[in-house]
């Protein structure tokens, strides 16, 4: 993967500007450690840096069309991976274009010449990108259908700013790190989910999936390209677990190309496990070698476990269970408690926002041990999304909730705001209205009522709101590593073909994801079939618990300590005197979830200057 950034200006001629373009694109050299590069004209400038995994020599950027690099007719700043990019290549060869490389990049150029803002209703892959076409003088930012790869933008007085990460924007003299009630309320009352196009600072926005936004002089306009289609579905039991298992083969091999090393992460669930058995068979039909698999843990976890709905069983057993069943080359990172405190700041910078604090930590040094030995992995990430898998789906009442359903009975960091601060920002009514906006969204199933029109709309909250946040975690903290993770359950084919799958088909046997289990049951062990979903691992370790608590009674004692602006310092002081859980962003539980949010928002606000609105 890569980054991109850039500045559109009608007013200012950006040949003078190399340098802030340059600061611009260099806050992303995580993402791109390879390579970079600048491309100016009087209106705009693109930069972008680059992660090398397909054409090592030939794919470097900005990219001009060929013939034309003093005064080119397209320039692209690209960050993605296009998995049936050699197919379009011979489309648009046939169709008489020549290319100077053997890189998806030009394609995706190429694409653009030819069939101009249709173009990304061909690409099957990952991507965000930006093409400045001098003809029209009009700046394309696309993105991909799913949002795997993220893009941030900014729209001024004359003009755009862009970039793969909000601190490419940040970098901009003209942009400040303002928060006002909007930002607020997304940080307090909706920070499992975020809003879609939210960029959380004041005046950013992303480009949402599935969208892209054309800028000419004077309007700038954001245009759907791709939505889900409801439609009955005709396929029996049999035949819908059969175009399960051929889509997801098919995305799985597709997803294997790669000019540096590959490998999958492997947690033991049924997803993961199915994306590593499946690129274990392509692999050994190709002739290659054994496939590397990655797992995360923390000492002591098997015998601290405490199960619940969002973690039911220890991983270890299942990811040992499918390497000898494989027979992956398998590497276990276990993750000590110092080690989780020292990366707590490094995931800050990377994210650019508060997360979920030690569950961010723990996956950038999973991350970081993986790039080691990888450049791309493979990853199990959406399948739980796009086949129904997590709790909130099976739970009566949370479905019933007229609400998202992962907020049924929660209470949210907003609880702990200034009597003030809720007075402005009223956190329930921005839920509600939020809430409101996306059920308008749904493409609904003439005819559909009751509960399979409930779970509909339940499935599409989890694809549009849910799974986002989930994306841009994995996104952001692989880039800050310069690894590139793939996500094969996100090929749109197959969300497409599982959007209409009934519930009772998707639940088959009456198990949750049961379509799925069944579309995979004779590549992996039973055990690993039939386990309960079990969310990503939480430490159990109790010394991080111990330096948060120690940390936050500084923060409590500190007068000028920013967070409490906008927290009341009382209600905090109380809960953590009296030792109970601060109210978390995250779903899953998670006592030290509060603790973590709070210290970050403080730590936020501090590294990145950010003044309320």
């Amino acid at each position: 993967m890569c980054g991109i950034a850039g500045w559109l200006d009608w007013e200012r001629d950006l040949r003078a500007e190399r340098h802030t373009v340059r600061a611009m694109t260099d806050t992303l050299a995580c993402r791109g450690p390879d390579d970079g590069g600048t491309w100016f004209s009087a209106r705009a400038a693109l930069g972008h840096r680059r992660l090398a995994v397909i054409d090592l020599d030939g794919g470097v950027q900005p990219l001009t069309d060929a013939g034309h690099e003093q005064d080119p007719h397209v320039v692209l700043s690209y960050n993605g991976e296009l998995y049936n990019y050699r197919e379009l290549r011979a489309e648009l060869q046939a169709l008489g274009h020549r290319f100077r490389t053997d890189s998806d990049t030009e394609v995706v150029l190429r694409a653009h010449l030819q069939w101009g803002v249709a173009a990304p209703h061909r690409l099957n892959g990952i991507y965000a990108y930006a093409i400045w076409d001098t003809r029209d003088e009009e700046l394309l930012l696309v993105r991909d259908r799913l949002g795997v790869k993220p893009l941030y933008y900014h729209v001024h007085a004359s003009g755009l700013l862009f970039g793969s990460e909000p601190k490419a924007i940040l970098a901009h003299p003209r942009f400040r790190a303002e928060l006002d009630a909007e930002g607020i309320a997304e940080l307090f009352a909706l920070p499992a989910a975020p809003t879609a196009g939210h960029g959380l600072f004041r005046g950013m926005h992303e480009v949402r999936p599935g969208h892209f936004l054309r800028v000419t002089r004077g309007a700038t306009r954001e245009v759907r390209y791709w939505q889900l289609h409801s439609a009955a579905h005709t396929d029996d039991a049999a035949t819908t677990t059969a175009r399960v298992r051929e889509l997801l083969a098919d995305t799985v091999e597709r997803q294997l190309l790669s000019d540096v090393p590959l490998c999958t992460l492997l947690s033991g669930g049924v997803d993961s496990s199915a994306i590593t058995a499946l690129a274990a068979l392509a692999r050994e039909r190709d002739g290659h070698d054994k496939i590397d698999t990655f797992s995360v843990d923390f000492p002591d976890s098997a015998t601290a476990l405490r199960p619940d709905n969002w973690r039911t069983t220890h991983d270890a057993p299942y990811v040992q269970a499918v390497v000898d069943h494989i027979g992956s080359r398998h590497s276990r990172v276990v993750v000590p408690d110092d080690d989780l405190l020292d990366a707590r700041d490094v995931v800050l910078r990377a994210r650019d926002r508060p997360g979920w604090g030690e569950m961010d930590a723990s996956l950038y040094l999973l991350f970081r041990e993986v790039r080691r030995h990888s450049t791309v992995a493979l990853s199990g990430e959406a399948a739980d999304e796009v086949f129904g898998g997590y709790p909130y789906f099976h739970a009566t009442e949370a479905v019933a909730a007229a609400t998202f359903p992962w907020l049924h009975g929660r209470e949210t960091p907003a609880a702990l705001l200034r009597p003030e601060v809720l007075a402005e920002v009223r956190p329930d009514e921005y839920t509600a209205q939020q809430y409101r906006d996306s059920l308008a969204e749904v493409p609904e199933l003439p005819g559909e009522e009751g509960s399979q029109r409930r779970l509909r709309q339940v499935g599409y909250l989890a694809l549009t709101r849910w799974l986002p946040p989930l994306l841009d975690r994995v996104d952001r903290v692989s880039m800050a590593v310069g690894l590139e993770v793939r996500v094969p359950f996100c090929d749109h084919r197959l969300v497409e073909y599982a959007w209409n799958i009934p519930w009772e088909l998707k639940s088959l046997g009456g198990t949750p994801k049961g379509v799925l289990r069944e579309a995979v049951r004779d590549l992996l062990p039973p055990q690993v079939v039939d386990r309960p979903k079990s969310g990503y691992p939480s430490t159990p370790a109790v010394r991080y618990t111990e330096v948060l608590t120690s940390r936050m009674h500084e923060l409590l004692a500190d007068p000028a300590a920013p967070v409490f602006d906008l927290v009341d310092r009382d209600v905090v002081l109380d809960a953590v005197r009296h030792g109970r859980p601060l109210p978390s962003p995250r779903t899953a539980p998670n006592p030290v979830g509060g603790l973590d949010h709070l210290l970050q928002v403080d730590e936020w606000l501090r590294a990145y200057k950010v003044s309320l609105r």
